[in-house]
């Protein structure tokens, strides 16, 4: 088979390309358009692989996506905009991309009679509760142009099978971790802070709630959706790692063998929601479960970080 990833030198989909090749046989095309938060040295030690192919290239372009997407059998779409901060500051890149970007994909993939797309998304475009899981049923309802935007991105998905009969399949992932994370997420953001012997930045009085999963599990999970989910279902993916931002940040303190001094409080995020938490029970059912433990997982992120400082300081620096 034949597999086109968008997005496949960013975070997510960088990771996936590795999982999908130790864990199948197809060829992956790759199509991104290498923004700030994905790049080459990202896919450095699989681009060469003659199973890949790279193409550079906007997915809101449509002469570009169709010459990617010829004679593909499934397409697997991460590319996105998808930080919080930077949608509140400007919106309209998040919208195009988000938006626009995956119409283009599902008009063309309907066109070329696509088996299996799978549309990546986030379980913030559910929004914030104080109790209990969302499931796959509850309403959407996102508080960050970022979230809506997926959200939006989801539901044309969605549209394109209803009405054309377009194979989709939605994934939505609680906040993910680990390698190749560009250094602007939470996690990357502070233990890269943390070993410049720097201050982290804490919204609000750290109280919100996250459920992290390890990109490696998160990339399983998709990897179960593609080969065995239902045309026309959302699977939610979640690790059942609920933890406050305050409890994550003391955890990467340890690991960096810092105190709270390390830590400063600033104004809390406008729009902030307080808890994500997602019910897995349904991709479950496909054969997933997570397996890396989150101390583990957070200590051998932590050491990639430290590891890789060739890969993660232009990029800091670039933002600076």
């Amino acid at each position: 088979m034949k597999v086109l990833v968008t997005g496949g030198a960013g975070f997510i989909g960088s990771n996936f390309v590795r999982f999908h090749l130790a864990n199948s046989d197809d060829e992956i095309t790759i199509l991104d358009a290498l923004t700030y938060a994905g790049s080459r040295d990202t896919m450095s030690d699989f681009v060469d692989d003659p199973r890949v192919m790279f193409v550079e290239g906007d997915i809101c372009d449509r002469q570009v996506v169709a010459s990617a997407m010829e004679g593909h059998h499934a397409v697997l779409h991460f590319a996105a905009e998808s930080h919080v901060d930077r949608s509140i500051d400007g919106s309209e890149r998040f919208i195009t991309t988000n938006c626009v970007g995956t119409n283009t994909l599902c008009d063309l993939a309907g066109q070329m009679e696509i088996e299996r797309f799978v549309h990546v998304s986030t379980d913030e475009t559910y929004g914030s509760t104080k109790r209990g899981s969302f499931t796959e049923q509850d309403k959407l309802a996102p508080s960050s142009p970022y979230s809506a935007s997926k959200a939006a991105s989801d539901l044309i998905a969605m549209g394109h099978h209803i009405t054309h009969g377009l194979p989709v399949i939605v994934t939505r992932s609680s906040n993910n971790y680990g390698p190749f994370q560009f250094p602007e997420k939470l996690i990357p953001l502070f233990v890269t802070n943390l070993l410049d012997g720097l201050q982290v930045p804490l919204y609000g009085d750290g109280t919100n709630i996250r459920d992290w999963i390890h990109v490696a599990d998160n990339c399983a999970a998709i990897h179960h959706v593609l080969q065995s989910g239902e045309e026309g279902e959302v699977y939610n993916i979640g690790a059942g790692n609920e933890i406050s931002n305050l409890e994550l940040t003391q955890m990467l303190l340890d690991l960096c063998e810092l105190d709270e001094s390390s830590v400063i409080y600033v104004e809390d995020r406008p729009g902030h929601d307080f808890r994500y938490s997602v019910d897995s029970a349904k991709v479950r059912d496909l054969g997933w479960n997570p397996r890396i433990d989150l101390e583990i997982g957070l200590a051998e992120t932590v050491d990639w970080y430290r590891n890789n400082q060739t890969w993660w300081r232009p990029k800091k620096a670039a933002q600076q």
